[in-house]
């Protein structure tokens, strides 16, 4: 690539303070994850003050899950091209406003929008983020510990999401869950222009580089695709809303791919996936998410809706999995990855999450109680923590430095996306059952497409320890 449009060495002008530098990121990819999570607890309660309908209250996560995967490739492509500092701060900004304004709603369209440009705003952050990993920490030790600490703060960042919630929401109410982002992305902010190198300056910005035919036709699809399955089991799947979107949504999607494969600047260059450690990632995490997103979905419907838990107590039983994660990330992985390598590190976290969300769904009865699930949701966490990081070592791994943030985008992508769309199915397939069997259904077509999926991970070169 040239460096007319951008150079990858680190600038001097600031003194390098790696700890420093890490912490800044981790906190904002926590943040990030807990925004995914934290209104989870808070939904019941949102969708009876702005009256959302059943079906429709998902909108509050997948408003934010579509928009963040419809434009993290762009977001990718600009910490490429833009530098990762400038993408970085105008991200934490983004992300601040439209929390606050989200705080402010009156009604379901001004939540569901400022859901919306959070996402905008969390899609520049997440590459920038990782490409800022990618690019102060070498290859090898270092930038394995570094994803480590990352990935505790993502995974952590979950279940500390759902406690979070449960508490703001019992105590101050559902707003909170919102206005909390405030004084960190704040605090990101200054501590970007304190910390973060400067970025190289550009020679000539040229916006063709950001292949903006190709963000919008994802992001449209994408959105589109979802919009069809948040709508099918409510109004039918043979209506235009439901059979329509889905139809129009994938022929934009199967545009987009005509475009990228002809683009000069595509968003996604398709040669990327001839490594296949990149490739494998992007479909594991896929499922990942989609798993995560309805186990959290189910687990806060189950305590609040069946088992007639408040959001205060239904948040602090979440308190145990943030530990578990925590441990997964931290400890388990990294010795996992020492000992047996990549693979291995991924495939125990995977299938060891698929068997313990089965152990969970298994428990979701009328009349169950928090103990009775309360075993497989501390080992969905603990394996959820381990499989984690490993998605994102992998994706980085044999990708090349000019190419870092297209493939954190890409793999952040399918994970948001994935998300979206598992929540979108299991939930219509919960509410269509009804009560504690059609949770526990859904739970159990998750663990099932878990395991599954976890013999992807066996697609992945053996490599160094």
């Amino acid at each position: 690539m040239s460096t007319t449009h951008h150079d990858l060495r680190e600038p001097t002008s600031r003194k390098h303070r790696p700890r420093a530098v890490l912490a800044l990121l981790a906190l904002a990819q926590l943040v990030v994850a807990v925004d995914f999570d934290i209104v989870f607890v808070a939904l019941p309660e949102i969708g009876r003050e702005l009256a959302f309908s059943p079906q429709s209250l998902q909108w509050v996560v997948s408003a934010y899950t579509v928009a963040l995967g419809g434009f993290l490739l762009a977001g990718g492509r600009a910490a490429d091209r833009l530098g990762a500092r400038r993408v970085f701060l105008v991200g934490a900004v983004l992300f601040g406003i439209s929390s606050l304004f989200g705080g402010l709603a009156a009604g379901p369209e001004m939540l569901v929008a400022a859901r919306a440009v959070q996402g905008l705003g969390a899609a520049l952050l997440i590459p920038s983020t990782l490409k800022l990993i990618n690019t102060n920490f070498a290859e090898g030790p270092a930038r394995t510990n570094a994803l480590a600490v990352w990935g505790i703060a993502g995974s952590s960042g979950a279940a500390l999401g759902a406690l979070g919630g449960g508490v703001l929401t019992g105590f101050l109410g559902w707003e909170w869950v919102l206005f909390v982002n405030v004084p960190f992305t704040i605090l990101a902010t200054i501590a970007g222009f304190t910390l973060l190198p400067a970025d190289r300056k550009r020679v000539g910005p040229d916006f063709r580089d950001f292949d903006l035919p190709g963000a919008a036709l994802a992001t449209a699809g994408s959105t589109s695709v979802v919009f069809g399955l948040v709508n099918g089991p409510e109004i039918g799947w043979a209506t235009f809303r439901a059979a329509g979107c889905l139809i129009l949504g994938a022929g934009l999607l199967v545009a987009f791919f005509a475009l990228e494969r002809r683009s000069r600047n595509a968003l996604v260059p398709l040669q990327m996936f001839r490594n296949r450690n990149l490739a494998v990632a992007v479909a594991v995490v896929f499922a990942f998410m989609s798993a995560i997103a309805t186990q959290y979905y189910v687990f806060t419907t189950y305590l609040q809706e069946v088992l007639g838990y408040g959001a205060l107590t239904t948040g602090l039983g979440f308190l145990p999995m943030s530990v578990l994660s925590m441990i997964g990330s931290g400890v388990l992985f990294p010795r996992l990855l020492k000992r047996w390598g990549l693979r291995v590190a991924l495939f125990t976290g995977m299938a060891g999450f698929g068997v313990a969300m089965g152990i969970f769904a298994a428990c979701l009865t009328p009349d169950g109680s928090y103990w009775a699930v309360f075993p497989g949701v501390i080992a969905w966490a603990l394996f959820a923590g381990i499989g984690f990081p490993p998605i994102f070592l992998a994706a980085s791994t044999g990708t090349n430095a000019e190419q870092q943030g297209v493939a954190a985008a890409l793999t952040s992508t399918s994970q948001y996306i994935g998300g979206a769309v598992g929540l979108a199915v299991l939930v219509g397939i919960a509410n269509t059952i009804g009560g504690a069997h059609g949770l526990q259904t859904a739970g159990w077509i998750g663990a099932a497409a878990m395991v599954a999926t976890a013999f992807l991970t066996l697609a992945i070169p053996r490599g160094p320890r």
